[in-house]
């Protein structure tokens, strides 16, 4: 399938609408010659959409009213198009943007009733009711945490770039440490990130930020070796004030590569959350993705890290992972309830064009996949929460990714970047810092990057410091800008 665009309101919204339908579909500038295509024209006051598949033609028309708007109207006709000729009827309807709760809290902001919430959800976008209480009730849980949080907060975040092995389905920019070349990487990297590390903690200072919870990620923070990891938790320990923070996460999330004694310098050095995350418990299925260890191989590492002392432990399943199925997730899901962990993360599988997993769309996926996730009810019963949701784009059938959790065992830092209510000081290699205008949440937010690979990282380190003057500049703009409306 091909997407072919016209107009000024034929833009990004109608390219993605079309790929609700469509996921593998490509944008191209002309109208093919053969094959499947859709076409969506935006004229002045016009909208015209065509659909060819299998040799057949079916297209509407429709003439748009008086200041509507003109992206919304077009988008609008072009998924009813799709949707009757298709016979799907997706869950999210025809939303496109990621972050469905954060539609509620924008909404709720502007001082909208929840009846005017519900009908942008039901309405505007043709979500299904089911999906609109999810989010609902996300948005729910999630109101004191964001009504508690302060306009300069904010959180660190460390990127471990490195991996035992490469999963099928990764897209993150991540280097296995198996060959040689990769191993010569993470010393200097290490040290650099460590030194990265005290920048931040001297910016945040110089603007007034309080950090309020630390997140180290990866990659897998744990294929570094015992040494590399003391070295750069006990770097964070006498850097920044632990105390003062809220939480602080370390993903320790493959058996292979975290063991007794890793487990034991997380804890030592502060951290109070950690992931374990298998997602899948089926042996079968590990192999599939390309996870050298086994179901048996999780329960130990998680059995290890109870005994190390962490009390607040994540578990991430995914669903859709190839050969499996709705039975065999469901057993997945038992298998992490059984452990009991505070939080357990249900992903849906997604498909990036960086990861080396290919997967034939068929239509039966849609059913197995949204069946996987009906399967989540279990976590309801064993007395789980869904406290934060997310969706990607290429994620099978435009499902969503669901955060679940134990009353009180929520991840902030997860609601706070998902939210996107505080600054995020990003740190290593493909890290991204957002720049949150203070107690404007929900706004234009500023970005700076680090450098995506590892050896370039390194290599150009002070080019990554300058870029950072662009965090002390950002608030020095904010600052200005408040004494001038006062």
């Amino acid at each position: 399938m091909q997407i072919v665009l016209r107009g000024a309101g034929a833009g990004y919204e109608a390219e993605h609408t079309a790929r609700i339908f469509f996921p593998g579909a490509e944008k191209v500038p002309q109208i093919p010659a053969e094959g499947d295509f859709v076409l969506a024209v935006s004229h002045d006051q016009t909208d015209f959409v065509l659909l060819r598949r299998e040799g057949e033609l079916h297209w509407r028309s429709a003439l748009r009213q008086p200041g509507a708007d003109a992206e919304y109207a077009l988008c609008s006709l072009l998924y009813a198009l799709l949707r009757d000729k298709t016979g799907r009827r997706p869950p999210w309807g025809m939303m496109t943007g990621v972050r469905p709760v954060r539609i509620i809290h924008d909404l709720r902001a502007m001082g909208a009733g929840e009846q005017e919430v519900e009908s942008r959800f039901l309405e505007h976008f043709a979500c299904t009711p089911e999906k609109f209480a999810l989010a609902r009730n996300i948005a729910d849980l999630q109101r004191p945490v964001l009504e508690a949080a302060a306009p300069m907060d904010c959180s660190v975040y460390a990127g471990i770039p490195f991996c035992p092995t490469r999963c099928s389905y990764c897209s993150f920019v991540s280097r296995t440490v198996g060959d040689k070349a990769t191993r010569a990487l993470v010393q200097p990297y290490v040290d650099k990130l460590c030194e990265e590390l005290t920048a931040i903690r001297r910016t945040a200072d110089r603007c007034g930020l309080r950090i309020r919870t630390f997140y180290i990620g990866g990659g897998t923070p744990t294929s570094l070796s015992a040494a590399q990891l003391e070295q750069l938790m006990a770097h964070i320990a006498a850097t920044f004030d632990l105390d003062a923070l809220q939480e602080y996460t370390v993903e320790a999330g493959r058996p292979d590569c975290t063991d007794a004694e890793k487990l034991r310098i997380i804890k030592q050095y502060g951290a109070t959350r950690i992931s374990i995350n298998p997602q899948t418990f089926s042996d079968e299925v590990l192999r599939n993705i390309g996870r050298r260890h086994t179901a048996q191989d999780i329960r130990d590492c998680f059995a290890a890290a109870r005994a190390a002392g962490h009390t607040n432990i994540n578990m991430d399943l995914i669903a859709g992972l190839p050969g499996d199925t709705v039975e065999g997730f469901a057993h997945s899901l038992n298998e992490a309830v059984a452990l009991d962990p505070e939080n357990i993360t249900v992903h849906t599988l997604t498909l990036k064009r960086a990861s080396d997993l290919v997967v034939e769309h068929r239509a039966a996926e849609y059913d197995d996949v949204a069946a996987m996730l009906a399967r989540c009810d279990r976590l309801v019963q064993a007395g789980y929460r869904p406290y934060y949701l997310y969706r990607q784009k290429g994620t099978l059938q435009n499902l969503e990714n669901i955060g679940w959790a134990k009353p009180g065992a929520e991840c902030l830092y997860n609601i706070y970047i998902m939210e996107e209510v505080h600054t995020i000081l990003s740190a290593g290699a493909g890290g991204s810092t957002k720049l949150v205008i203070p107690g404007r949440r929900h706004g234009k937010i500023q970005r700076i990057f680090n450098f995506k690979y590892p050896n370039e990282y390194i290599q150009r380190f002070d080019e990554v410091l300058a870029r950072k003057q662009g965090v002390e500049e950002f608030y020095e703009r904010c600052t200005a800008q408040t004494i001038c409306q006062q």
